[in-house]
């Protein structure tokens, strides 16, 4: 049989690129990323080529299953779809009918794919659906809403055009989006400076023209200094800031007492340090991108670090501008049609969120939501008793602080489902398992992607799913049908499609050629107008009146960091280019490469520990104990310890990454209390832990 060639979406993480497998009689024998577009080029990284191992691996859940111990035990019972569809179906309605339509939740990983997943939620009746954003970009989100009234998704870093770009709480070469990592190689190229803010030395670090190695949180007071030399050094752009920014003056009093001298004593960064980086960045301007961060579910005041560097962007002319925070084009900007939302099929409902988000809290956007506090409201039963949670392909028990708290607050709940494609701990004790099949083995609803360029994007089946597993858009279409969400019964992909398509004036037959439809031939730069920022003054309000009303300041004061004791140290988490949290861990291809964390420890400190490279450490934290490896390097500040995130897994279905390294979250006790009230995120980086030498 003669090799084919498929376009795909990659489901190895959250970014999502577009792939290009080849297929030969029915089996995937290699992918690369899809040549045809712009900054892929036919790269992938090493998560994304491990997709083939992932699809032979046995150890993902092959079939439908439902608990028959007690709950992560580990007996089950295998069950036809029939049957496990039929039973999540029911007991979703008998909780519903005994105890409100709202007694239901959801949580998903969020991204281009959820659109579907929250119309499933608006199907059933409740108000409460989740993302995975309270522990990865939330802060940054509601940033940008309280100084432009829109997301940060309405922005495009233009990494090409860019004159410097400053990563902060942002190590883009390890995250990795292959199209960012290549455009701002191709910048760097070009003459772009480069400057890493960070607590270690990174990929992204080592490819930089300054480093700044900061003290672990901050990050806020050291904005707070460059926003006063910009002001008070006249290096900002006047003309810029007199048409667009309002409340410019009480910015700059508020400003007034957070000098270069005052920062150097907070982060350890020389004030002539700050003041030669901001007379460089500002001649560069308006082509500066000041990256507010991505995973900035770090510290109590992330907010305001994303915040002051949106204000930093804003100060220098780069919003809107070439090479800065372009605004992002949808299709209807060029004229066009976007894809029909599934949202849209259904009813908004109107009762009060269990999180408060949209109601007691109207600065949060309940299109996130903040499941921390939906848990904890499981567990008070106010509101109203929350009975009921699917969580489709997300893991709050990996994600969120101090699992077994969490654990606990679980018991409060009466029925679990997880829909996963491959293990994870809240699937481990949940009640029925529904797996999903590889991304390689489904097709998904299609993407829109705004930009410069925006275009639709597809998923097509590469091959047939080898285990007893259903696409995502199967799975919410049989239980829409036994739930009577007519809306949502679909009796095929081709109709899925066919309803996103309507209007566009897009076939789906030109996807066959790349997977990928632009709708615009050149780049789209949208200029700033009255109608452009959709705060109430249509300005960038550095005071926002709506912020303010909740109680939430625009300006906060800086508050001194606590500095850990003798022995102890802030401990910090984040990720690597190799695996995707704990998704890869139990992959064949990638676990050999890297099959445990260690702990990043500064040399200095260890040596006065009496801790050498490659010891077993014992690090401790409110009676929660584990060992590791330890990690010795110049390459860290002396306050902080670090390590990967996603490792310490307990799924005996998971032979290779079972017990493995140590789970992070699980040293953060009592985490789930521990937020950033002003713009919704967990803060991960706000627990000390102890460090001895076994």
């Amino acid at each position: 049989m003669p090799e084919k060639t498929i376009f795909s979406i990659c489901g190895m993480c959250s970014v999502h690129c577009p792939v290009q497998v080849n297929v030969v009689n029915g089996e995937c024998s290699f992918i690369q990323g899809n040549p045809t577009v712009p900054g892929i080029a036919g790269a992938l990284c090493a998560r994304g080529a491990a997709g083939v191992e992932f699809i032979k691996d046995n150890e993902r859940p092959q079939f439908p299953m439902i608990r028959k111990g007690e709950r992560g035990e580990g007996k089950w019972a295998r069950v036809s779809w029939d049957e496990a569809l039929d039973t999540v179906a029911k007991k979703i309605t008998d909780v519903q009918t005994r105890y409100g339509r709202e007694s239901f939740m959801w949580s998903d990983n969020a991204g281009e794919f959820s659109d579907l997943f929250e119309a499933f939620v608006r199907g059933v009746g409740s108000p409460n659906y989740h993302t995975s954003n309270a522990v990865s970009d939330i802060n940054v989100h509601h940033a940008c809403q309280s100084l432009f009234g829109f997301g940060n998704d309405a922005f495009v870093y233009d990494y090409k055009k860019a004159g410097y770009v400053v990563l902060q709480t942002r190590n883009l070469f390890e995250s990795i989006d292959i199209q960012e990592v290549n455009n701002l190689l191709d910048s760097l190229e070009s003459g772009c400076k480069l400057a890493v803010i960070d607590i270690r030395a990174t990929v992204s670090s080592a490819k930089s023209d300054l480093f700044l190695m900061i003290r672990p949180g901050t990050d806020y007071a050291f904005n707070l200094s460059v926003i006063h030399v910009l002001l008070n050094q006249h290096l900002y752009n006047a003309h810029f800031a007199e048409r667009w920014i309002k409340d410019l003056d009480a910015l700059k009093s508020f400003v007034a007492p957070y000098t270069p001298a005052w920062a150097e004593a907070e982060t350890g960064i020389t004030a002539d340090i700050i003041v030669e980086f901001v007379k460089e960045i500002a001649k560069a301007a308006p082509s500066v991108i000041w990256h507010p961060g991505r995973m900035t579910s770090r510290y109590a005041d992330s907010f305001y670090v994303s915040r002051t560097a949106f204000i930093i962007n804003a100060l220098l002319g780069s919003i809107g501008a070439k090479g800065g925070l372009v605004l992002a084009a949808s299709p209807e900007d060029i004229g066009r049609n976007g894809l029909k939302k599934f949202i849209d099929l259904l009813p908004a409902v109107t009762s009060v969120r269990a999180d408060g988000a949209g109601s007691e809290r109207p600065v949060f956007d309940p299109r996130k939501g903040m499941l921390h506090l939906a848990f904890k409201a499981a567990e008070s039963e106010t509101p109203y008793p929350l009975k009921a949670c699917m969580c489709f392909g997300h893991d709050p028990l990996a994600s969120f602080p101090d699992p077994k708290a969490l654990s606990r607050i679980l018991d409060h709940l009466e029925f679990i489902v997880c829909a996963t494609a491959n293990w994870s701990q809240t699937a481990w004790n949940a009640d029925v398992v529904l797996p999903v099949s590889a991304y390689l083995e489904q097709e998904s609803i299609m993407t829109q992607h705004n930009g410069l360029k925006p275009d639709f994007r597809v998923r097509f089946r590469c091959m047939d799913p080898r285990l007893d597993t259903k696409a995502d858009w199967e799975i919410i279409s049989e239980l829409s049908k036994r739930m009577g969400i007519s809306a949502l019964t679909f009796t095929g992909i081709q109709e899925v499609w066919k309803y996103q398509l309507r209007d566009t004036l897009v076939s789906l037959e030109q996807f066959y050629e790349s997977g990928v439809v632009a709708l615009s031939e050149k780049p789209v730069r949208k200029a700033l107008t009255d109608q452009t920022f959709t705060t109430a003054s249509h300005r960038i309000e550095i005071v926002n009146s709506r912020w303010e009303a909740a109680q939430v300041s625009s300006l906060k004061p800086y508050e001194s960091r606590k500095r850990p004791e003798s022995g102890y140290f802030r401990l910090t988490v984040g990720g690597c280019a190799l695996h995707a949290q704990g998704h890869t861990i139990n992959n064949p291809r990638l676990f050999p490469q890297m099959s445990e964390n260690v702990l990043w420890i500064n040399e200095a400190v260890a040596k006065s520990l009496s801790i050498s490279d490659g010891d077993r450490v014992m690090i401790s934290n409110n009676g929660v104990s584990a060992e590791i490896t330890a990690k010795v390097t110049v390459h860290i500040h002396p306050e902080a310890v670090f390590m990967i995130h996603g490792f310490g897994r307990s799924i005996p279905a998971e032979s290779r990454a079972f017990g493995k390294g140590v789970s992070d979250r699980s040293l953060m006790v009592g985490g789930l209390n521990l937020w950033d009230v002003a713009g919704g995120g967990i803060a991960f980086q706000e627990h000390f832990i102890s460090v001895k030498k076994i």
